[in-house]
């Protein structure tokens, strides 16, 4: 990329509207071979829209090859707009579009990675200009091998067809642009309007004309629309058109001028005209009024007025950088301690301060609505997430010669953005090992009486503070005497197979170089994978629980947390330390009798609690902590639950349930194998610091 366009906003907003409009094209693709490879006008119209958008704007920040793409598929896509062909091959098409994104998608990756983006389009453009030959000809439409090789870049009509320039009748157009409110940078966003019409007029100006160098533009266009004066051979309705591509567009004023002595005036000897010049340097002299009045008639003000009542009302939702919202929840964490310090200040203790305790009140009821709403504004629904699986199960299906459907149930459940940047790798995984290892092949699904299509269900609910995501399919299910041999092989068994559960065989799967595929492929068999899905969300505090049911299904049920940011925890005090555990793990807390305890034939601490046994995990032990309160009776016991894994903790005292903010841990710290167990630390009311107990880790310590 050219060093002119390293502008860092204007690289962000490329690579934020892009790949918005990858993901789009990609829907619209999957929607309409869902709906029985139907191409519908509108969906047409989309996918000719976010091409030439993609196109406008990648020539812009001259990633050419980007560029090269999405004009060969625009070229498909209006062809298929104009002519309506009625043979039409849907999937040869799909799939060379959904590979034309593929290919933005990896370039788009580069740039974000401050690589080069250098992928060859070549080969994939060579297959496209083929299919639109081909398409000519399976609609009787005579192709000219000229026209293939050399077509406009909008108008597309063929160079052997165009007359000499000077002989065409050029129309002159005045186009007023006004963009959406919040959408930003205007005056790049009108460069990239003024570099697209050079695609299709050598004569242009613009008002304001200094609008990359000179800051002061955007509150003009903002305020005035962006002015455009240039001449074409296009049609008004073509030019029409053309103009109504722009993204973020709120409304165009196109004219088509017939004045000749004001035409005279504009393109007289003030326009110059050499396309190897860029645009800006094409004005020769700008009259300071041209094109505006500067006094405006009451009529203009009252019109003016109206619009921007109107558009105050209709501008509800703005674009807001994540790292904005990220220094926004780091200091609501941050106020959060400081209200905790404040209340929790030991010079109070002991004053009758009735003042202050009204007050502190109002202050936490106010700080936790601040809370709720900043945690409101970082949730975002798993439908976009859920959505991309439709491409996995799409390209599975192909590859693997299978017939699956996939279900979406409860995608407008919400979730901390940071959480789903962490489950997006995870859910994919999961949604190709049901196609690969549970859904059957056609011909033996009937064979069991089954429908010939599989179902993968993708379901997300909330329960409580937690999110539930189900990855369920009705194939083969897992096989309990297949694991276990497996995992005898491998040595991967620790106790007695006669003593263990379906769930807990079942999640043998889970552990690092497990695999019961007998030959590699390239979905499956290397024994990489599961245990990394599973490793993934226990670090955003979740769970895994894999069920399953021979020849009815598998169903892997994620638990997962709203948020990571801002937790509710309980403090227990051991020794002189002060640890966190998270609420949401808390099942109850008591004090044991001496009755109730026992050790088992490993000489393991274990508890009796209504009939059913757990183990007991003594916190001074695991961290090396010193204590004067050993005896289990003399402490407080708190139980827990992991998944399907309960046990209880063994601390010297309860301190109280409190909110509090999660800091990582610094990384010196994090290389101590003894802090497995710890997911992070907070500060308390007082100054302190409480480390923030990994139930998942400790249990696996």
């Amino acid at each position: 990329m050219s060093e002119q366009y390293t502008n860092e906003p204007l690289l962000e907003i490329f690579l934020f509207e892009t790949t918005q409009l990858i993901e789009q094209l990609e829907q619209s693709i999957l929607s309409s071979e869902q709906q029985g490879h139907l191409f519908t006008q509108e969906i047409i119209n989309e996918i000719f829209r976010i091409m030439h958008t993609i196109k406008g704007s990648a020539t812009m920040m001259m990633f050419n090859n980007i560029s090269t793409l999405a004009h060969t598929m625009e070229d498909i896509f209006y062809y298929i707009r104009e002519e309506k062909p009625k043979k039409l091959n849907f999937s040869r098409l799909s799939d060379m579009v959904l590979d034309g994104v593929d290919f933005i998608k990896g370039e788009t990756d580069k740039i974000r990675n401050n690589e080069k983006a250098d992928g060859d389009p070549l080969p994939l453009i060579h297959k496209m200009k083929q299919f639109l030959i081909t398409l000519k000809e399976d609609n009787n439409l005579r192709v000219n091998p000229i026209f293939e090789a050399e077509k406009s870049d909008i108008g597309h009509q063929s160079q052997c067809e165009r007359q000499d320039s000077d002989q065409i009748k050029r129309n002159i157009f005045k186009a007023v642009i006004y963009f959406e409110e919040g959408c930003e940078m205007e005056n790049i966003r009108a460069y990239g309007i003024v570099r697209n019409l050079q695609t299709i007029t050598d004569k242009i100006m613009y008002i304001p004309e200094d609008i990359i160098d000179n800051d002061e533009t955007v509150e003009i266009i903002r305020r005035d629309g962006f002015c455009i004066y240039l001449k074409s051979e296009f049609s008004y309705d073509m030019m029409y058109d053309f103009l109504m591509q722009t993204i973020f567009l709120k409304r165009l004023d196109l004219k088509q001028m017939e004045d000749e002595e004001e035409i005279e005036f504009i393109f007289g000897n003030r326009f110059a005209c050499d396309n190897s010049q860029d645009t800006k340097e094409k004005v020769d002299i700008m009259p300071e009024n041209f094109g505006l009045n500067n006094e405006p008639t009451k009529m203009d003000n009252d019109k003016r007025s109206k619009e921007l009542k109107s558009a105050s009302a209709a501008q509800s939702i703005i674009s807001v950088s994540v790292a904005k919202l990220d220094k926004l929840m780091d200091l609501v964490g941050e106020m959060v301690i400081a209200e905790a310090m404040v209340i929790q200040n030991p010079d109070l203790e002991g004053l009758e301060m009735d003042n202050f305790h009204k007050a502190a009140i109002h202050l936490n009821k106010i700080t936790t609505e601040i809370q709720d709403m900043v945690m409101s504004i970082r949730m975002v629904p798993l439908s976009a997430t859920f959505n991309k699986m439709h491409r996995i199960v799409r390209d599975m299906c192909k590859k693997l010669n299978k017939d699956v459907k996939l279900e979406i149930i409860g995608d407008a459940t919400e979730v901390d953005k940071n959480i789903i940047e962490h489950i997006s790798d995870p859910l994919m995984h999961l949604v190709r090992n049901a196609i690969d290892h549970g859904i059957e092949p056609s011909v033996e699904r009937l064979s069991k009486g089954k429908p010939e299509t599989g179902i993968v269900t993708l379901e997300a609910k909330n329960s409580g503070s937690d999110v539930l995501i189900i990855v369920r399919d009705d194939g083969k299910g897992l096989d309990r005497e297949k694991i276990l041999k497996r995992a005898r092989e491998n040595k991967l068994l620790k106790r007695s197979e006669n003593d263990m559960t379906d769930q807990e065989v079942f999640s043998l799967i889970l552990l690092p170089g497990f695999s019961t595929n007998d030959k590699i492929t390239e979905f499956s068999g290397r024994g990489v994978g599961m245990d990394v899905v599973a490793r993934n969300i226990e670090l955003v505090g979740g769970s895994l629980h894999v069920d399953s049911i021979p020849d009815k299904g598998t169903q892997i049920t994620l638990r997962i947390p709203l948020t990571l940011a801002i937790i509710d925890g309980m403090n227990i005090k051991v020794g002189d330390s002060c640890y966190t555990i998270p609420i949401i793990s808390i099942k109850e807390s008591f004090r044991p009798k001496d009755r109730d305890i026992f050790y088992d034939t490993d000489n393991n601490e274990m508890i009796m609690i209504r009939g059913q046994c757990y183990p007991i995990i003594r916190i001074h032990k695991r961290f090396g902590i010193e204590t004067m309160v050993t005896d289990l009776t003399e402490g407080i016991i708190i139980m827990v639950e992991q998944g399907e894994h309960t046990f209880c903790i063994f601390a010297d005292e309860l301190l109280g349930q409190q909110q509090v903010v999660v800091k990582t841990l610094p990384e010196y710290v994090k290389r101590f194998k003894a802090i497995s167990g710890l997911s992070g630390c907070t500060l308390l009311g007082d100054g302190s610091i409480s480390l923030i107990i990994d139930v998942a880790g400790l249990m696996n310590m």
